[in-house]
């Protein structure tokens, strides 16, 4: 009896490759042993690309608060210890928000802090 390859699996695996690496220039785009290392290697940068994302805009709503804060005479540090101290829970993407398009219920709430 002959030996059964299942040629629909391997050209569909190979079909899904190919089309992960369409818009690639060269051989990027049509030959499967080379689209196939640039298609992982570009996985692995969106998997770290997501993660780098998230340090990212923490670092960036860190920085918006602290330059509110300061306009009002704390310092960053000061401003949070004083959040935690007081109880108030308000993660940090909802400050540099409230920071950035309602300076007036920030000074508030930094008044309230004070």
């Amino acid at each position: 009896m002959p030996r059964s390859k299942n040629a629909v699996a391997s050209r569909a695996r190979r079909k899904k490759i190919l089309d992960q690496a369409k818009g690639y220039y060269g051989k990027r785009k049509n030959v499967y042993t080379v689209a196939k290392n640039i298609v992982e290697k570009g996985m692995t940068y969106s998997y770290v690309g997501r993660k780098l994302k998230k340090r990212e805009f923490r670092s960036l709503w860190i920085a918006r608060i602290n330059a509110a804060v300061r306009e009002e005479g704390l310092t960053y540090s000061e401003f949070m210890h004083a959040l935690t101290a007081k109880g108030l829970d308000i993660n940090r993407k909802v400050l540099a928000d409230i920071a950035m398009n309602e300076p007036a219920s920030f000074k508030a709430l930094v008044a309230s802090v004070k």
